[in-house]
C-alpha cells in the first residue's frame, strides 16, 4: 500500500512559477512510476518519470514548460511548473503505478493504483 500527498499548489499569475511535491509513504518508493495527471474540465495526463528517474514523459502542452524530477531517499516526486498559463488551472494529482517502468501507454490513469487527494493550481490572467 502506497500513501501519496500532494503539496505547493496555489495561485499565481500567467507567466509564474509552482513547484509540487508528492510525499510517498513506504519503503519501495523507487520501484514505482510515478505520474501527475490534473482534472480541470477533463482529466488529463501531465507526465511521469520512472523508478529511477532517468526516464520522463510529458503531455505535448508542458513540454518544455514542467519537470519532472524525484528524489527516492526522501520519497517525494515534483513537478517543477514554468511559464504557466490559465489553461493549466486545475486539480493537480500524483499517483504510483506498479512498475518500475512506465510501461506504454503512459497516459493511462487505469494503470495508476495510487492516488494522492489533489493541489489546486488556479493560474490567472
Amino acid at each position: 500500500q502506497v500513501q501519496l500527498v500532494e503539496s505547493g499548489g496555489g495561485l499565481v499569475q500567467a507567466g509564474g512559477s509552482l513547484r509540487l511535491s508528492c510525499a510517498a509513504s513506504g519503503r519501495t518508493f523507487s520501484n514505482y512510476c510515478m505520474g501527475w495527471f490534473r482534472l480541470g474540465k477533463e482529466r488529463e495526463f501531465v507526465g511521469a518519470i520512472s523508478g529511477n528517474g532517468d526516464h520522463t514523459y510529458y503531455r505535448d502542452s508542458v513540454q518544455g514548460r514542467f519537470t519532472i524530477s524525484r528524489e527516492n531517499a526522501k520519497n517525494t516526486v515534483y513537478l517543477q511548473m514554468n511559464d504557466l498559463k490559465p489553461e493549466d488551472t486545475a486539480v493537480y494529482y500524483c499517483a504510483a503505478r506498479r512498475t518500475y517502468y512506465c510501461d506504454t501507454p503512459v497516459s493511462a490513469a487505469s494503470d495508476y493504483a495510487y492516488w494522492g487527494q489533489g493541489t489546486q493550481v488556479t493560474v490567472s490572467s
